[in-house]
């Protein structure tokens, strides 16, 4: 077995270095061939193209393929790109008609205002924002007003539309006012054109929440949230925000305030209303002659006469 295993290569050595010799002189023939610049080598060139290459189309059928293939996939590439520039571009006029909307209802907002008379003796202290706590855990700012200025603990802070948050913390010369996103906010008010009322919790976000409705059915994104003075924490009639919804459902506040441009705050005296005890206060006394009012017993006995 040895004996014939080795004649066997003896025989296959030879053999492959004859077609390699071959193949070597065929291939310099060839470039020759294509080489040499003679019309009637030009002629034969033609020839032998004429002949084979028709021939060879189903060679090239896989070639042929493989290329259309590519441009298939570079086609739908394309394709693929502008749809995604569409879907931006979809997403950028979505942006654009929420923003509009914003501005209908701010807007709208701002005329509700023109028609809207506070309490004359709202009167007001403006200081400029020095700094902020830069806490995520308490989110509040400072004013360059306090003590000196009148500055009381609890009174509310507004931009130039709507309401900011509340004095918490007075010193002689500065006043730390408490925003409402901060955690520890609770503002009661109500919710227009339902007349709801509602608490407002901040939660640390942009958008602090509405909690405790009456009756959330009532309750549409877009309406308008104003203080309801319940407690005495604020006055009543001053401009929140309007109501918003987030993707989980929950009724939530965007604020009416410009919270990235906190520059200048207008600090409103409240001195508090006047409490009514019993009902017959809210009876004016009986006029007398000369510009007197009538004592209340003697009130009292006129009426019960």
């Amino acid at each position: 077995m040895a004996k014939d295993r080795t004649q066997s290569d003896d025989f296959t050595g030879p053999v492959k270095r004859l077609l390699t010799g071959v193949l070597l002189v065929c291939l310099l023939g060839l470039f020759l061939l294509w080489r040499i610049d003679s019309p009637r080598v030009e002629r034969f060139r033609a020839q032998v193209v004429d002949t084979f290459v028709p021939n060879f189309d189903w060679v090239m059928a896989p070639v042929t393929g493989f290329v259309n293939v590519v441009r298939d996939f570079q086609s739908y590439d394309r394709i693929y790109k502008q749809n995604q520039e569409l879907r931006r571009e979809l997403q950028q006029m979505k942006a654009w008609k929420e923003a509009a909307l914003q501005l209908e209802q701010e807007n709208a907002r701002l005329l509700d205002l023109n028609n809207v008379r506070l309490d004359p003796r709202l009167t007001f202290v403006t200081g400029v924002v020095s700094a902020d706590s830069g806490s995520p855990f308490r989110q509040s700012v400072v004013l360059n007003v306090g003590a000196r200025d009148g500055i009381v603990d609890g009174w509310a802070a507004m931009d130039g539309l709507g309401l900011v948050g509340r004095i918490s913390g007075v010193g002689q010369n500065t006043a730390r006012v408490l925003l409402l996103t901060d955690t520890s906010s609770r503002i009661p008010v109500i919710v227009q054109p339902s007349g709801q009322s509602a608490l407002l919790m901040g939660d640390n976000s942009a958008a602090p929440l509405i909690d405790f409705l009456e009756d959330s059915g009532q309750v549409r994104p877009g309406d308008r949230v104003i203080t309801s003075g319940d407690g005495g924490v604020f006055p009543a009639g001053l401009l929140v925000g309007s109501i918003a919804e987030d993707p989980g459902g929950r009724r939530r506040l965007r604020l009416a305030a410009d919270y990235e441009r906190l520059e200048f705050l207008r600090v409103l005296r409240d001195h508090g209303s006047e409490r009514i005890e019993t009902p017959g206060d809210m009876i004016a006394p009986l006029a007398l002659p000369g510009g007197a009012t009538a004592p209340k017993a003697a009130e009292e006995e006129r009426s019960d006469g």
